[in-house]
Formats: structure tokens, sequence, C-alpha cells
């Protein structure tokens, strides 16, 4: 019996991001495709196959343990990016200061989607929703560096609204303005916590 289920939601990818380098960086550029590998976008410096634990998972491990990589790539949610800038009283929030990936329209409550969802483009690709991206000081900073005194409030607006992290199911490419099938896994709320 299946568990996923897909839904009649479906979004557009407005924007693909790669970061090169994260020595120079949270900011990454756009590109018109990107390849998406097991181990994430290939150039980005957040793929690989695992990763060394951060401050996402202090309670768990150790920092720098080593750990299955399931934030490998950062999607945002269009919407939800726009609401964030005119909480903060800007035209707009640049994705790419904010080390994004992919950039979506049309997924309502984009960084409420459950973990285990996967959003599934028309060539193939999936990616799976690891869990919420929780809106980071490093992220302020590089808005700070665009709009000099407006960027440090970022934390306190991006809350429930800074994407998700993701990692890749099936392998392939992804072009921007292609669109995506959003499938869901049960939804049941855990009553022991």
């Amino acid at each position: 019996m299946p568990i996923l289920t897909p839904s009649d939601i479906g979004g557009e990818a407005t924007g693909l991001f790669i970061n090169p380098d994260r020595l120079d960086g949270m900011a990454s550029r756009s590109v018109e495709t990107v390849r998406a590998t097991f181990a994430g976008f290939e150039g980005e410096a957040h793929g690989g196959l695992t990763r060394p634990s951060c401050t996402r998972v202090k309670l768990q491990y150790p920092r720098n343990t080593e750990i299955r990589n399931v934030r490998q790539i950062c999607i945002l949610s269009e919407e939800e990016t726009a609401a964030i800038a005119a909480a903060m009283g800007l035209d707009s929030i640049d994705p790419r200061w904010l080390g994004a990936n992919v950039m979506m329209r049309g997924i309502p409550d984009l960084t409420q989607l459950p973990p285990a969802s996967r959003l599934i483009f028309e060539g193939g690709v999936s990616l799976v929703v690891d869990m919420e991206n929780a809106p980071c000081r490093i992220a302020a900073e590089s808005i700070e560096d665009h709009r000099p005194g407006q960027g440090m409030s970022f934390t306190k607006h991006a809350t429930g609204r800074r994407g998700v992290t993701a990692w890749v199911e099936r392998e392939g490419e992804i072009a921007l303005g292609e669109r995506a099938r959003l499938h869901v896994p049960p939804q049941r709320l855990y009553p022991h916590v």
C-alpha cells in the first residue's frame, strides 16, 4: 500500500542557485539548470552524502560528528520570502543572500511542509523535505551586508517562513520554470511528546 499521496498542489521553480564555496559566504549565484545527484546539486558547497554536524543537531551529536547529509538543498517560497521582506520594511529580499538553492512559487505555507514530503519535478527529479530551515544570524548578516541597518530583524520575521532543507531522492536535471508536484505522507500528531 502506498504511503505517499500525490496532492493537487504544485509549484514552479522561479529561481535556481548554487553556492560553490562556503568560505566566500552564504550567498549563492543564479543558474538556469541544476544537475541533482544523490550527493545534492552539482557544484553546491552544501552537497555531499555526509556532512559534519552543526548547531541544528547539537542536541543529538557533538559538533563536527560525521552524519548523513539531509540538508543538501535549501528551498524557499517566493510568497514567504516576500512576506518576510514586507515585515522587515524591505521591497524584496534576494534569495541568493539567503543561500537558496530553489525558489518555488505556488506552494502554500512551504515552510510548514511535513518532513518526508516530496517535490517531484516534471523531469523526474525528486527532492525529499527533511525539515523546516530555522532562520539564523548568518542569513541576517548577509541581508545586513546588502541593506545596512535592516538585516538583523530577519530572524524574528523569518520564523516559520524560512523554507525547508531537502535531499535528493531521484537524480536528474531541474530547469528554471519547471513545475513540481507535492506528494505528502500521512498527517498525524505524535501524542507522546
